[in-house]
């Protein structure tokens, strides 16, 4: 029997020009494509619901259209899951928050740039004025694996108000956890030169070494954790260049952007929330699955409602949880 064939979407790339990137300290592009998915039969006289997308550490919205010969693509999943019936027809927008480090995690940070309010105040109002979206929180949900877990439960934390709905999976949480044990790594590749680092990371020529990625992950979260405009590369790093001892203040300032000690200021916006799914592999190589169980635990202190679901996996090559995440976003978003 012949296979139905799929019907697809349409990928639209719009350029936008960001007042609020536009001086940003890394010199970074402040004009950038937006990728929008449309889904299958887009009719502009009816309104779609809309889910922001967002991608991982050194990733960017285009690299989730990426052909694979084995895994789908965003659009492909997308055309499957709203062909099968198992979603409903929605828009999705796949931004780019990418930076000279590797990431912004989507927050302001004076060391790289504001990339919260970039998404909050220039691409979300950017979407709904060029696409037909519904123009409700309750109709645009936010997700994302990794770093963009991470952005996606900012997001719920903090602007409940614009995104209500939110999923992370394998987003970054316990920062005790996911980060402090690639600090001996990072100490040593960074060898007292961490731009140095960054710049061989950028040069396709230099050899990589095992741990160098665990340096620039490191360099990259003191960018948006820890920035000092005082300091000569604009940020600190949370150990002594020279000894590698834990710098318990600079700690500290990590520790207050850890979605797991943040619940108790954010308790209203969680509880607003028509969806809050968080899950994580039980082999993540970055106890995240942990982080996971501790942030969950905290949010049934205040008695947030959340969905938690754990699988069988590590952290890398899991783009098929997408399904999941989308699955649940169909099943409680606004249609209209």
């Amino acid at each position: 029997m012949t296979e139905k064939p799929q019907k697809q979407g349409t990928i639209e790339i719009r350029r936008h020009e960001s007042r609020i990137l536009r001086n940003n300290p890394l010199g970074d592009p402040f004009e950038r494509d937006v990728i929008v998915y449309l889904p299958p039969g887009y009719d502009e006289s009816k309104r779609y619901p809309a889910v922001y997308a967002l991608t991982g550490f050194t990733g960017r919205g285009r690299m989730m259209l990426n052909d694979n010969a084995f895994t789908p693509n965003f659009a492909e999943r997308m055309d499957k899951l709203i062909g099968d019936g198992t979603i409903k027809p929605m828009i999705a927008v796949l931004p780019d928050c990418f930076t000279h480090y590797g990431g912004s995690q989507y927050i302001n940070s004076s060391a790289t740039g504001n990339y919260e309010d970039y998404l909050i105040e220039e691409i979300v109002p950017f979407v709904d004025e060029n696409f037909s979206t519904l123009k409700d929180k309750n109709a645009r949900a936010v997700m994302g694996k990794s770093s963009g877990g991470y952005g996606a439960l900012v997001m719920a934390l903090r602007h409940a108000d614009v995104f209500g709905l939110a999923c992370s999976t394998s987003g970054d949480a316990y920062f005790d956890y996911c980060y402090l044990p690639d600090f001996p790594k990072a100490v040593r590749v960074i060898n007292n030169q961490p731009l140095r680092l960054v710049e061989k990371m950028w040069d396709e020529h230099a050899k990589k070494g095992k741990d160098d990625f665990a340096g620039l992950n490191i360099i990259g979260m003191s960018a948006c954790y820890s920035p000092n405009p005082n300091s000569e590369i604009g940020f600190d790093l949370p150990f002594d260049l020279k000894t590698g001892e834990l710098r318990a203040d600079v700690w500290a300032k990590w520790l207050a952007h850890d979605p797991a000690r943040l619940v108790e200021k954010s308790v209203e916006n969680l509880k607003s929330l028509r969806l809050l799914y968080i899950d994580a592999g039980t082999r993540d190589e970055f106890a995240l699955d942990i982080g996971a169980r501790v942030l969950c635990e905290k949010l049934k202190d205040f008695g947030i409602p959340f969905i938690h679901e754990e699988f069988d996996d590590g952290h890398f090559n899991i783009s098929y949880r997408s399904n999941r995440s989308l699955e649940l976003i169909s099943q409680k978003i606004e249609t209209g």
